[in-house]
């Protein structure tokens, strides 16, 4: 009986341990900021960060035709699961350029529940990423370890992963990255006024 018992609590282990896994793996758009627990209550969450420093020099604004008064600041939004939104949407129709805001290296093409069609850009320095997701396609030249130009069209803008098909948009983050972590990580900047400082 002890035996049974014994096996039952590891198989528990395993699959608790399995399924933190699973809720951090690489592509989803970021970790949730906190669990669910068993009674369906938000567990606590860890205190936040200090602030992060935003990236130097100016940014273009994504979207193609997309004016800076026509941006809104969703980046501390609720999102589903607890999340926090750490990015900002800028609607636009369905197929609209999308351009890099800032000149990099494509690290990662990948396509994820959540964020759908994305892709990873390191800036030059490496210190920070940009993410642009829900994309309906990529530019067809962009490949991982391609040099992007500041401005230079990566794809278009649409609705794929949870997106909603009605309301095609980019979704827009920028992660400071601390030396070392992958694509991935970081800690969320708002990139609400870098794209609308000076306009």
């Amino acid at each position: 009986m002890i035996r049974k018992v014994a096996i039952l609590l590891l198989l528990l282990a395993i699959g608790y341990v399995g399924w933190v896994v699973f809720l951090n793996l690489p592509g989803r758009e970021g970790a949730p900021p906190m669990a669910a627990a068993d009674n369906g209550a938000p567990a606590p969450v860890a205190p936040s960060t200090p602030p992060v420093a935003p990236p130097r020099g100016a940014l273009v604004i994504p979207v193609a035709g997309v004016r800076a008064d026509q941006l809104g600041d969703t980046f501390a939004d609720a999102r589903g699961q607890g999340r926090v939104h750490d990015a900002i949407d800028i609607m636009a129709p369905r197929g609209t350029p999308v351009i890099a805001a800032a000149a990099g290296t494509v690290e990662k093409l990948f396509d994820s529940r959540l964020g759908g069609r994305t892709i990873y850009i390191r800036r030059p320095d490496g210190q920070w990423i940009d993410y642009y997701a829900h994309l309906d396609g990529y530019a067809p030249d962009l490949s991982e370890g391609k040099r992007i130009a500041q401005g230079e069209m990566i794809g278009t803008v649409g609705s794929t992963g949870d997106a909603s098909a009605e309301a095609p948009h980019l979704h827009y983050a920028i992660n400071a990255m601390a030396p070392g972590e992958g694509w991935w990580q970081g800690r969320p900047v708002n990139p609400y006024p870098l794209l609308t400082a000076g306009h």
